[in-house]
């Protein structure tokens, strides 16, 4: 039995899909709603999915927050993006290696694709993205952090499932960008966090607690990337990307995208750590900093 859950706010153009792509393998749908605007509420009851509201703060504590409250008796979890598809082939593999897996198996990672522009970006290291997206219940948990939060397990082994697993949003590139401008002011405060110990941090993250690909970039962005200065660190991942990973051979649409994604994006988060942080450096204490990043922000850190 397996439970998916997925998080939703103002997504009515992608709810539905997402729900029909995991019909086949569910045998339970939530929606966990940070009380939408829009139809996505009436749209996911209409199509079969349970739905509970509660206030947003991180993408990680709604997903915890499902975890603890939504009465999970499944032995499978599946966390789902709104904006994510399971294809028909992965739907298969799952439903056909669920059943026989020993109790030595706690997690399972899916090859995620990305659909930009209507076009699946192959290169640039942005192929397979291999994520721990399915666990056995009671043995895994989500990350507590702002940003780049993943699922971490414990008690056993994990696996890989070959088959379809495509984030595809159909929003436009004003969404893209304004998406982005929030995500970087919260990996601006986990690199700020890194820096001066303003709040608990996890380290549970491995090769053997999620994907080996996964805790590999972050050890690369926390040990390395973060101690370049952002100017030379940016331009140098997306040149990284675009000609050593052939990016440039996902045309127009992959130049778009990786020119954003790998350097717009870098940028922009090493420009908001270097404005935060020139307000916050001089500032006498811990203490101190967090209350000046939670007033630069518009985030309530201390929660």
């Amino acid at each position: 039995m397996l439970a998916v859950i997925i998080l939703t706010y103002n997504e009515e153009l992608h709810i539905a899909r997402a729900i029909h792509s995991v019909l086949p393998i569910a045998s339970r749908i939530i929606v966990v709603d940070s009380f939408s605007k829009d139809r996505t509420v009436e749209i996911a009851r209409a199509n079969g999915a349970e739905v509970l509201q509660n206030t947003f703060q991180s993408q990680a504590q709604q997903f915890q927050w499902a975890l603890d409250n939504a009465d999970l008796n499944e032995d499978w979890i599946l966390r789902l993006d709104a904006d994510e598809i399971i294809e028909t082939d992965l739907a298969r593999a799952i439903n056909t290696t669920l059943p026989g897996l020993g109790s030595d198996v706690v997690g399972i990672n899916l090859k995620r694709k990305h659909i930009f522009l209507g076009r699946w970006v192959k290169h640039g290291g942005r192929y397979p993205l291999v994520m721990l997206r399915i666990w056995r219940r009671g043995f895994g948990r989500v990350e507590q952090r702002w940003m780049d939060e993943h699922i971490y397990v414990w008690g056993g082994r994990t696996i890989t499932l070959d088959g379809g697993f495509a984030d595809w949003n159909l929003n436009d590139l004003t969404y893209f960008t304004e998406k982005h401008n929030k995500y970087a002011t919260r990996e601006a405060v986990e690199v700020l966090n890194q820096r001066y110990g303003l709040l608990a941090r996890q380290e549970q993250l491995s090769a053997a607690s999620s994907s080996r690909s996964v805790a590999a970039k972050r050890w690369v962005k926390e040990k390395l990337y973060n101690k370049i200065p952002f100017t030379a660190a940016s331009l140098g991942y997306f040149l990284y990307r675009y000609l050593f990973q052939l990016g440039f051979l996902d045309g127009r649409e992959g130049l778009i995208y990786h020119f954003l994604q790998g350097y717009w994006y870098r940028f922009l988060v090493g420009s908001k750590v270097m404005e935060f942080d020139g307000a916050m450096a001089p500032l006498p204490d811990a203490s101190a900093r967090l209350l000046e990043l939670e007033r630069l922000t518009g985030l309530n850190l201390r929660t």
